[in-house]
């Protein structure tokens, strides 16, 4: 039988969201508490990738079991879990469900502070600069007009094609804090962060909107701004084309 995790999780202490040898991850933290739940060793296939110190509020991994999942394992699995990782919830699907392949769309937020802000501070990027949300926002409807996001993608991933569809792109003020919304079939690694960063630089005025459009069609990762840091990226929500 084959299930589905529901799990959020707060990525400040983690080496990320895949497995990965001599360094704590939440697949890594996940599996080791479902062998002691269910005395099995289960592994997990992972929906969506989340880099090092980026967070889920919502995420999914798939996994197989000779045996029923009982309701009552969630509270198990949850009191051998840190406080910074959470099972929502445990879905029996289809045979032939997965988690990554089956997705049909993915929802992330960039979220910045532009004063300091101690209860913030490992979910808010502190960005004290005077920034034009109009100009953000121009730039993030433009790419809606593009569907080959190379120069958003960082080099060495094994993927085989960098076009993505952007269903939503949006900047906004929430709380005191300036977010940035973006919806997608699915996303290259570094995208979001890339298109944060190069986004920041128009709506500062260091580059024009002309200039932004030219790092997009150019193809070369070098142009875009990638120094954005993790803390501020939550996955928000992945969807499929089923109920779970």
């Amino acid at each position: 039988m084959r299930y589905f995790l529901e799990v959020a999780y707060k990525g400040t202490g983690y080496a990320g969201f895949q497995v990965q040898q001599n360094a704590n991850t939440i697949q890594g933290e996940l599996e080791k508490a479902l062998e002691i739940v269910f005395r099995k060793q289960l592994h997990l296939t992972g929906s969506s990738r989340t880099d090092a110190g980026v967070h889920a509020l919502q995420n999914f991994f798939h996994f197989d079991a000779d045996f029923e999942i009982k309701k009552d394992s969630l509270y198990n699995i949850n009191a051998l879990l840190s406080r910074d990782i959470a099972v929502r919830s445990i879905n029996q699907v289809e045979p032939s469900s997965h988690c990554r392949f089956d997705a049909t769309g993915r929802e992330y937020k960039y979220f910045i502070s532009a004063v300091k802000n101690p209860f913030a501070s490992e979910s808010a990027w502190f960005y004290p600069y005077k920034i034009n949300i109009d100009l953000l926002n121009a730039a993030a409807q433009m790419l809606f007009h593009y569907n080959d996001f190379t120069s958003f993608s960082k080099k060495n991933t094994q993927v085989f094609t960098n076009y993505c569809s952007i269903e939503k792109s949006h900047w906004y003020f929430e709380n005191n804090l300036l977010v940035y919304n973006v919806i997608s079939n699915r996303f290259l690694r570094g995208m979001v962060r890339g298109l944060v960063g190069t986004m920041l630089l128009v709506g500062r005025q260091k580059i024009t909107l002309d200039e932004f459009s030219k790092i997009i069609e150019g193809k070369d990762c070098s142009k875009a701004n990638f120094a954005t840091p993790p803390h501020g990226l939550f996955l928000v929500r992945v969807n499929y084309p089923f109920a779970l």
